[in-house]
């Protein structure tokens, strides 16, 4: 929906959800870029993310907006997006331009030196896109 793909292009972070080569789930938040219709993040070298995501690529991403219980109803005022897909490891200037994309996302002010920055560290890190092959939201305004 809309609403969901909104949430997705705007929130900071969310929960990666991978699962070994044994189906051993494993859950972290991360901060990451949506940008043409894949998600972006990026990472150490090596860990567990990787290690999952080479075994198994088949992966789930969410993320919840603004939440509000409501005391006198029993209920949550909420809003979460999921995204299933597959992930990889990508390299060369796809890899630039989603680093660049993430650096115009977190750091919008710095971006010369960020940028800076980014070049000298290209090799020590990862990047990862998803690409998105459903995704899904929920609400209870």
């Amino acid at each position: 929906s809309e609403e969901a793909l909104r949430l997705i292009e705007e929130a900071s972070y969310g929960v990666l959800a991978t699962a070994d080569s044994d189906g051993q789930p494993y859950a972290v938040p991360l901060s990451y870029v949506f940008h043409d219709q894949c998600l972006y993040f990026h990472c150490a070298q090596e860990g567990v993310k990787l290690d999952n995501i080479r075994a198994n690529p088949a992966v789930s991403f969410c993320v919840v907006g603004k939440t509000r219980t409501l005391p006198s109803k029993f209920a949550t005022e909420y809003e979460s997006a999921l995204i299933f897909g597959l992930a990889e490891e990508i390299q060369g200037a796809e890899k630039k331009e989603a680093r660049t994309k993430i650096l115009e996302k977190s750091s919008p002010e710095h971006l010369d030196t960020g940028a800076r920055y980014l070049e000298a560290k290209f090799d020590q890190t990862a990047v990862v896109k998803i690409s998105v092959s459903r995704l899904t939201g929920k609400a209870r305004r």
